[in-house]
């Protein structure tokens, strides 16, 4: 008998340049995940649409993120690559879990009320968008999402949407599990660090992108915010010292070492001798991925061929699950 692998799901938005964060918090994993998962991975276009945009714009984004996701070691032979719109059954159960979804559990999430501080001109999708999220990981019956602490709200909330829906019509939906990496989950701003780094910044020395050139690089990290304690010394404190953890989860995820190995490494240095630590490595890393996106990127036809042969496959997984739920509603085809 063969067991089946958990099943993983994990979505990035096409809504801008990729950073750093978008890498650590999640991408840097998918590829060891492909040995011990069923992985799915998904171009979140649908969610991108609360920000209006160019269409040129959007097609653009969509194979750049396609093309992170090959050069971040995600392999189209074992994992489903795919974008969400070419998925109509994402819609479909979107609206059926808005019949099962309370306006104020809604109501409660935290990224909606920092976002509708910020702006007054908040649109109905950026309020609903959670039980979007909840039919991306419900149809495909998935065991584990790998998020970031800010996410984890959001796992939750389909958990309790599932739950309700099994309650009244049996076991249908798989609860989802959160899963979170104990450093790096969440990046936190180079000038700001006790915000997140976000690609929406209006700041972009808050932010390394994935496509910055290698000077820019150096530059925004050796600016980084450090702190004034004197003598300085580097130890990892996200409370006393947020801007040096914060390069520490960085060089952490870069090198593949532990912050407790790289605290002895660093003992005794400077604060500037440990950025140009850092600078050197985060660029060669960078400068390794853009080579490897640059040749994936290069090719269209390629690009366009995965996204197809993902959205056949991602159709017949999820229209397992639809066809179940509208089953259960009564909702029958008569024809």
């Amino acid at each position: 008998m063969i067991l089946s692998k958990p099943i993983l799901l994990s979505a990035v938005q096409p809504s801008g340049n990729l950073t750093i964060g978008n890498y650590i918090g999640t991408m840097r994993h998918w590829s060891k995940m492909q040995n011990n998962y069923e992985c799915l991975y998904c171009i979140a276009d649908l969610h991108a649409l609360t920000i209006q945009k160019n269409k040129i714009h959007l097609n653009k984004s969509i194979l750049d993120t396609i093309s992170f996701y090959l050069s971040c070691g995600v392999d189209p032979q074992k994992s489903i690559i795919f974008i969400q719109s070419h998925v109509y059954q994402h819609s479909q159960l979107n609206w059926i879990l808005n019949c099962f979804s309370q306006f104020s559990e809604l109501l409660r999430m935290t990224q909606f009320k920092i976002k509708s501080n910020c702006s007054k001109k908040i649109n109905a999708a950026l309020f609903n968008y959670p039980i979007l999220m909840a039919a991306d990981i419900l149809l495909y019956q998935t065991n584990f999402v790998p998020v970031g602490q800010d996410q984890k709200q959001h796992v939750e909330l389909t958990r309790n949407i599932a739950h309700r829906f099994n309650s009244l019509y049996g076991h249908v939906f798989t609860l989802p599990k959160p899963l979170i990496t104990q450093h790096g989950s969440k990046i936190m701003s180079l000038l700001e660090p006790n915000k997140k780094m976000s690609k929406s910044d209006i700041n972009k020395k808050n932010v390394i992108f994935l496509l910055d050139d290698i000077k820019t690089v150096i530059s925004k990290i050796q600016n980084a915010y450090t702190d004034s304690e004197t003598p300085s010394k580097i130890y990892y404190d996200i409370e006393k010292k947020p801007g040096i953890s914060n390069l520490l989860e960085i060089l952490s995820a870069i090198t593949n070492k532990d912050i407790d190995i790289l605290l002895k490494e660093l003992e005794g240095m400077l604060y500037s001798e440990f950025k140009n630590i850092v600078a050197d490595h985060l660029s060669k890393f960078l400068y390794k991925l853009q080579k490897s996106y640059n040749d994936y990127r290069n090719d269209e036809v390629y690009l366009k061929k995965i996204a197809y042969e993902g959205a056949m496959k991602s159709q017949l997984k999820s229209d397992k699950t639809l066809t179940k739920v509208y089953d259960k509603l009564g909702l029958i085809p008569l024809f």
